[in-house]
């Protein structure tokens, strides 16, 4: 769900929730307003630590000479560029850790969104793709 939509959804909500909470407050169940209002207010950081968080992504990117890793973690983004010739690809610790990718004094891990049994082969598919690369580069297929 986008974050727009949830806060939507979200006020839809506090609407219906403050409508309840009036009726019974009129009828002299006075503590359910602050009840709701204490309701509300921690669904909503709820929801507000949620949102920045629904857009982390890591973006790996291969072109001609260049290997472009994007990590995004809410509103902190790390971006990388390796020379595929330099570039080596190794787990972490084990096989279903973070992969490190480091070169040319810079490194980065990846993967945080793959699952753990799934790393093992993200890796083995960055080491391809650095290979061909550097093929290309050299002029070998």
């Amino acid at each position: 769900m986008a974050p727009q939509q949830l806060f939507g959804l979200f006020g839809g909500l506090c609407a219906l929730s403050m409508a309840i909470a009036c009726f019974f407050w009129v009828q002299g169940a006075k503590l359910v307003m602050p009840f709701a209002w204490l309701e509300l207010v921690a669904v909503g950081v709820a929801l507000l630590v949620y949102s920045r968080h629904a857009a982390d992504q890591e973006r790996i990117a291969l072109s001609p000479g260049s290997l472009m890793v994007q990590h995004t973690s809410g509103s902190n983004t790390e971006t990388v560029q390796f020379l595929p010739d330099w570039v080596t690809v190794e787990p972490v610790m084990g096989d279903e850790s973070l992969i490190e990718l480091s070169g040319q004094g810079q490194r980065i891990e990846v993967g945080r969104f793959v699952r753990p049994e799934l790393r093992k082969q993200l890796a083995s598919e960055l080491r391809q793709a650095v290979r061909v690369a550097r093929g290309r580069r050299h002029g070998a297929a």
